[in-house]
């Protein structure tokens, strides 16, 4: 019995760090911006959440990314290839943290290429590893696998359209409204609620 309970903290402690980095990722955009707003004595968005780093709000970005990497590093999936794709993803989350967008021309390198990467990484697990099933997938889960579908699509089509904006967009009237801070937030939120549903937050399976 003690050791059956023993496990079911150990999960239950797991889940909960799902939760918490789904969290995470839906509150970044909004914690960065409203931070910049308090330092800077206006009411502007950055051009990007990467540019929140030249505030003192990389504090805040910069910590974040490492709660995520952590956790990104420790997750262990059911095969291989999860634990690579987390080691992977943490590699890139650091790389983003590490190398800042505002710094020489070769951290601006890594950081993006690190920022592309990590936004492939998290929807590689939205789109092919959350959606995977041991048996027969309940109602619930089949719900789930929809939400992380759809997370991970949102996560894709985020990243086409910001490579599209710096690629033919740049220096059109659409900059105004910040669309790349605007399109990162959208990947973020996709990112966060999927960890979150996955945290057996929502659409949990019946118990017994």
């Amino acid at each position: 019995m003690a050791g059956n309970g023993n496990h079911e903290r150990v999960i239950v402690s797991y889940l909960t760090l799902r939760r918490v980095v789904g969290v995470l990722g839906v509150a970044l955009p909004v914690l960065v911006a409203l931070w910049g707003f308090v330092l800077c004595g206006c009411g502007e968005l950055q051009d990007s959440i990467s540019d929140y780093y030249a505030l003192r709000t990389r504090d805040l970005l910069v910590g974040t990314l490492f709660a995520i990497a952590w956790f990104l590093f420790t997750y262990r999936g059911y095969e291989r290839q999860d634990d690579l794709a987390g080691d992977l993803a943490c590699l890139f989350a650091l790389g983003v943290a590490f190398f800042p967008a505002s710094g020489e021309e070769w951290e601006k390198v890594v950081h993006f290429t690190s920022a592309l990467g990590l936004f492939l990484m998290l929807s590689y697990f939205s789109l092919f590893l959350f959606t995977k099933s041991g048996g027969s997938p309940t109602p619930q889960k089949r719900m789930r696998n929809r939400v992380y579908v759809t997370c991970g699509l949102i996560m894709l089509v985020c990243i086409a359209l910001i490579g599209l904006y710096y690629w033919l967009l740049q220096d059109s009237p659409i900059a105004a409204i910040k669309p790349v801070f605007w399109l990162e937030s959208l990947a973020l939120w996709a990112f966060g609620f999927s960890w979150f549903v996955k945290g057996e937050t929502l659409w949990r399976d019946p118990q017994g």
